[in-house]
């Protein structure tokens, strides 16, 4: 008994299957590469915000240290770096001067400097602790975001 011939199989040219295949091997090869591009460049986009905010955080140190150097070069009493140096003196404002043109948002966050009185050791002259903090926001940061901050202390003799 033989089959319809509607029925029957009919095979296909090789050629055909291999063409087609070609194809959506070439179509995933691109999609492959595409997200590999796309993912470099997020990095770098990552890499140059990182780098800006190393810099910022760099900046920040330099001024905390610039700040306490010049305290080192005074008589360092209590009550001389209090006066001269803590938030809202001569040497404290000259110095955000500099805060404000090196870091961002440095005049919406303005810095704070403490200094405490410690007692020395052994029957030593009290010693003056300094507290310095920082704050700056970078020009990419969302509103609702907080500040950078950088919170340095140190103990003058």
């Amino acid at each position: 008994m033989r089959t319809p011939a509607r029925h029957r199989f009919k095979p296909r040219p090789k050629g055909r299957v291999a063409r087609g295949l070609v194809l959506i091997d070439v179509l995933i090869a691109m999609l492959v590469f595409s997200m590999g591009v796309l993912a470099i460049i997020s990095l770098q986009a990552v890499a140059i915000q990182q780098s800006s905010q190393a810099m910022y955080r760099a900046n920040a140190t330099m001024l905390a240290n610039a700040l306490i150097s010049r305290m080192w070069l005074t008589d360092r009493q209590v009550a001389t770096l209090s006066g001269t140096y803590a938030t809202g003196g001569t040497g404290y404002e000259a110095w955000l001067a500099d805060v404000t043109a090196a870091l961002p948002g440095a005049a919406d966050n303005p810095p704070t400097v403490t200094v405490q009185s410690v007692p020395g050791g052994a029957g030593g002259a009290p010693t003056a602790r300094v507290t310095v903090l920082l704050q700056w926001k970078p020009v990419s940061a969302a509103a609702a975001e907080a500040p950078n901050r950088l919170t340095m202390v140190t103990q003058l003799r």
